[in-house]
């Protein structure tokens, strides 16, 4: 099969053109340890698995920041740095095919795998648990359906990675097949369009975020950053939680305008002094002066669902919450010291939230890729404008240019599609 290798020689030259841009984002694309290559047929990995064709995958955030080199000392020692002792690289396995936000067809069934038939249009749940990789009994994570906080990412047959993309034995959907357990396939209702499941990661992402530490009745919020994971919050936050104001800080027009036709407030995240005034302003909370950025106190936001999770981001989040609300770190970053006073302060409490699992809605638990078709299907959800731009697989450079630049392309989720 033709797939994306990620951890491999770069197809690019060091002469290429794209190191002189004056981009540091299309800087790292042009040497980027990536190619579209040949590799084997990954098949049945056993008999409770199935094999799919990618048919549209979704390209998040997580894989541009490692496309862009971000986390750079995962694959390259001499470009550590601060990220030296990052844990996560226990949990990672190179070289591997990225895409885990996937639409695909079942073309073949293992004799034990259950509930699913060839032809079926699923979505991926990208977890390698503990049921995918065969652990029995399962963890009591497993066991209560958080399964980004599985015990066994690093136990089982399969190579150590937390989910399908990142693991070098799991090929992920940025490649012509991709394998998968049947407990990690959801079957996309006919009334559902490829261009809707697409989302069905991202907004389990949200949703988990949201569901597991609500807004207040009638308060007010603040999503920060308006790409796919704050369109979703927004989205969620209007159909779940209609008396509570929305504010989203939305650095690019294509953003903003997506996120106010959704029903929400933006505000531009620069200048940060700025940021922070007219987010007191609008919450009603009294801005105290300070030598660097303004604190409010007491403020008048009750959460902050922080997508983008920068030392920048979070220390507005910070100044503008009121006493004893909430900090919800959604977007992952590297790490960087940020001026957390007002949380000790404040007594504000400061999470972080992992992805997705079996999600509360209306008193029911479900899983939160089937809660988002089942909102779909009922018209409670509207994601519509949110994908703004297909490449085919061979346009993966174009494709990540393209996010590269999306102030310019006014891209917000991009996908490659292998339709």
């Amino acid at each position: 099969m033709r797939a994306l290798l990620y951890g491999t020689e770069p197809e690019s030259r060091p002469d290429n053109p794209a190191l002189a841009s004056g981009n540091p984002l299309l800087e790292m694309l042009a040497v980027v340890p990536m190619r579209l290559t040949e590799l084997p047929d990954p098949g049945i990995l056993a008999p409770d698995w199935v094999l799919t064709r990618p048919r549209l995958t979704g390209i998040c955030g997580s894989e541009s920041k490692m496309v862009f080199l971000d986390y750079a000392s995962f694959h390259s020692p001499e470009r550590a740095g601060s990220f030296a002792d990052n844990p996560m690289k226990g949990f990672i396995s190179f070289p591997h095919v990225m895409g885990h936000e996937v639409v695909a067809d079942v073309v073949a069934v293992g004799p034990e795998a259950e509930g699913l038939e060839v032809g079926d249009r699923v979505v991926l749940n990208p977890w390698l648990s503990c049921g995918p990789r065969g652990v029995d009994p399962v963890c009591p994570s497993c066991q209560a359906g958080d399964l980004s906080q599985c015990w066994s990412f690093d136990r089982g047959p399969i190579a150590p990675a937390i989910h399908t993309g990142l693991c070098t034995d799991v090929p992920g959907g940025f490649g012509e097949l991709m394998p998968a357990h049947d407990s990690m396939l959801f079957k996309v209702p006919d009334s559902i369009s490829d261009e809707e499941a697409v989302f069905a990661d991202p907004f389990a992402v949200s949703l988990h975020g949201v569901t597991r530490h609500p807004p207040r009745p009638g308060s007010k919020v603040v999503v920060y950053g308006a790409g796919a994971l704050g369109t979703c919050a927004i989205a969620i936050l209007r159909a779940l939680h209609p008396d509570v104001e929305v504010m989203v800080v939305a650095r690019w027009d294509a953003q903003r305008a997506l996120a106010e036709k959704l029903g929400a407030r933006t505000v531009a995240p620069e200048p940060r002094e700025a940021l922070v005034e007219a987010l007191a302003d609008w919450s009603g909370g009294v801005l105290r002066p300070a030598d660097g950025l303004p604190m409010a106190f007491p403020g008048g936001v009750d959460v902050v669902y922080d997508t983008v999770g920068m030392a920048e981001t979070l220390e507005v989040g910070a100044r503008v919450l009121r006493a004893r609300g909430t900090l919800v770190k959604l977007g992952m970053d590297g790490p960087a010291r940020w001026e957390d006073t007002p949380v000790y302060f404040k007594e504000l409490t400061f999470t972080g939230s992992n992805a997705f699992g079996v999600e509360e809605v209306d008193g029911v638990r479900r899983h939160g890729i089937a809660w988002y078709l089942d909102l779909v299907a009922s018209g409670r959800i509207d994601l519509t404008g949110l994908l703004t731009h297909t490449f085919r697989l061979e346009e993966w450079r174009e494709a990540f240019t393209t996010i590269a630049t999306q102030g310019e392309t006014g891209a917000i989720k991009v996908a490659l599609d292998q339709r």
